[in-house]
């Protein structure tokens, strides 16, 4: 089994597209597949059923695949052992979410920029389960996740902070001035980012317990933020993404603490050695993480 052939192997079988892998490998879509036919040659057995457009891997494809993903993250060990520069280089593809990369992240992504200007970050936004499935395909390299859980089957990773959170409301709210219980709040009308969002799906969890309950979805935090500013409801957001609203009282917050705690993490694909620019990226998350709640 030659090297290019397992390389090949394990990017069809990540993204099951004979098409998309050429693609990402910058080949012919005939060479893929001849490299394929050239494996399952050489192995007597054949590793993907074609089914018309789709393809899925076989049960020889499946047993496979992490053999290959082994083999391929030990030769890149063993390349970086013996050629990793001194000064840290290449990209790094990062899953993120909306309120770290607009409030955790921005001191993060200038300091690669002025300290490290080799590394070039390519910031996906993703949440929750598509950051972990990509993450074990191998599609990021390090992802951000905000989690009640700190541990993710086939995933390794570093806890960064507690998350607060915050439920908010506009000035001048019933509910702003007196204590806030559970059950007080199904009655009320709530807004929330869309499903998927850890603090948003554990909120609704809590409050659908005691009485079925509806969310006015608004897909993003900015725009959740103004809603609730403009009267048209109570939110719970990271504590983090409120902090300017608060501070200027176009916002108050709302005597309730959720029954649940967040996470805030970086998540990497389980028996993956990071290369030097990732794991700068982790040191250096955990640094200013640290510093963004007074820590460090």
């Amino acid at each position: 089994m030659e090297l290019r052939l397992l390389v090949t192997f394990e990017k069809v079988a990540t993204v099951l597209s004979f098409t998309r892998a050429a693609a990402e490998l910058s080949f012919a879509q005939s060479s893929v597949t001849g490299q394929i036919r050239t494996l399952e040659s050489s192995l007597g057995v054949e590793l993907f059923d074609r089914l018309g457009s789709r393809i899925r891997l076989t049960e020889a494809g499946e047993r496979l695949l992490p053999y290959a993903r082994q083999i391929i993250e030990l030769t890149e060990e063993a390349r970086a052992a013996v050629t990793e520069p001194e000064e840290p280089s290449g990209t790094l593809t990062v899953g993120t979410m909306e309120s770290l990369t607009s409030y955790r992240l921005p001191p993060l992504l200038e300091y690669f920029h002025h300290r490290h200007p080799k590394v070039r970050l390519a910031l996906r936004t993703t949440i929750g389960d598509e950051t972990r499935q990509a993450l074990r395909q191998g599609t990021y390299d390090v992802g951000f996740l905000m989690e009640q859980e700190t541990e993710h089957p086939g995933l390794e990773t570093a806890v960064l902070a507690v998350e607060p959170l915050a439920l908010v409301a506009a000035p001048g709210h019933a509910l702003a001035e007196v204590p806030v219980t559970t059950a007080g709040l199904t009655d009320q009308p709530l807004l929330a980012t869309e499903p998927g969002c850890a603090y948003r799906d554990l909120f609704e969890r809590e409050l659908t317990a005691l009485k079925p309950v509806d969310f006015m979805e608004f897909g993003t935090i900015e725009a959740t933020k103004r809603a609730a500013a403009a009267g048209l409801g109570i939110a719970l957001l990271p504590e983090v993404t409120t902090a300017a609203e608060l501070a200027e009282g176009s916002l108050v917050r709302l005597d309730w603490q959720p029954p649940f705690t967040l996470r805030t993490q970086l998540a990497w694909r389980a028996g993956k050695r990071l290369p030097a620019h990732a794991r700068l990226f982790v040191e250096q998350a955990r640094r200013l993480v640290a510093e963004q709640d007074g820590r460090g």
